[in-house]
């Protein structure tokens, strides 16, 4: 089986591993699946959520082939940027016409910054 027939056959898992394929051929760090721990009431768990990709242990890349990019998916991702530490995510849709439509780019909202600009004004 050729790679192309793997990724035509695994549909999204398919995009996620191409994708992961182009990163790496870049040079770039990829991670797929990483658990990201989550901590309720003293009760750690060691896989609360999986990231479909960490590049470069930096940016958490979400992956989506859904008929439009909803709010709840914006959320998830910007969760996973704030219980990660991480400052930027990517949320991909593939499910659209051109693929540049289809990314949003998201940032951790930095409060210390943001009271740190208000305090000079």
């Amino acid at each position: 089986m050729t790679f192309q027939t793997l990724c035509v056959l695994c549909g999204l898992c398919g995009k996620r591993i191409r994708l992961t394929f182009e990163l790496a051929q870049c040079g770039l760090q990829v991670e797929r699946q990483r658990p990201l721990p989550v901590v309720y009431q003293e009760v750690k768990l060691d896989c609360g959520y999986r990231l479909d990709l960490l590049v470069e242990e930096a940016v958490i890349v979400e992956v989506k082939a859904v008929d439009r990019l909803m709010p709840i998916h914006q959320a998830q991702l910007l969760s996973y940027l704030k219980l990660s530490g991480c400052k930027v995510g990517l949320l991909i849709n593939f499910n659209v016409k051109v693929l540049k439509d289809g990314i949003r780019r998201m940032a951790n909202d930095f409060p210390d910054t943001l009271r740190s600009l208000r305090a000079l004004r």
